[in-house]
């Protein structure tokens, strides 16, 4: 068994392929027309599980863009060269949370994704 998507609620299609994939590095996968929606989903370079990019449709949805989680962090991107991998996305405007740190695990730090979604960008 293996987790295929995750749902992301996002207010917009085109401005969250824009982050994900221009400046966190995600391969935009699939764009598919559906009517007034558009199924829209995002992987990591080399990764299994996506992200199913899901317009928000109506107040309940509209209301957790950004907080999908409380305000904890949900969501965790795994690299292999994290010292690179952070510059760069420092270079591309992501916003972090803090300096990096170093943990039993490996190496952390927490940004926030366009909406404010909060991620661990680790390197074990």
């Amino acid at each position: 068994m293996r987790i295929g998507l995750v749902t992301l609620v996002v207010g917009d299609y085109d401005e969250a392929i824009a982050f994900y994939v221009g400046k966190l590095g995600f391969v935009l996968t699939e764009d598919t027309p559906m009517g007034a929606k558009r199924w829209v989903v995002v992987t990591p370079p080399g990764a299994e599980t996506g992200l199913l990019l899901a317009r928000a449709s109506g107040d309940a949805q509209s209301a957790r863009i950004g907080d999908q989680t409380g305000g904890r962090v949900g969501f965790f991107l795994n690299v292999d060269h994290f010292a690179d991998v952070h510059a760069r996305m420092i270079a591309a405007g992501v916003r972090f949370l803090e300096a990096p740190r170093h943990e039993a695990y490996g190496s952390v730090a927490v940004f926030e994704d366009l909406y404010g979604n909060r991620w661990d960008l680790i390197g074990r």
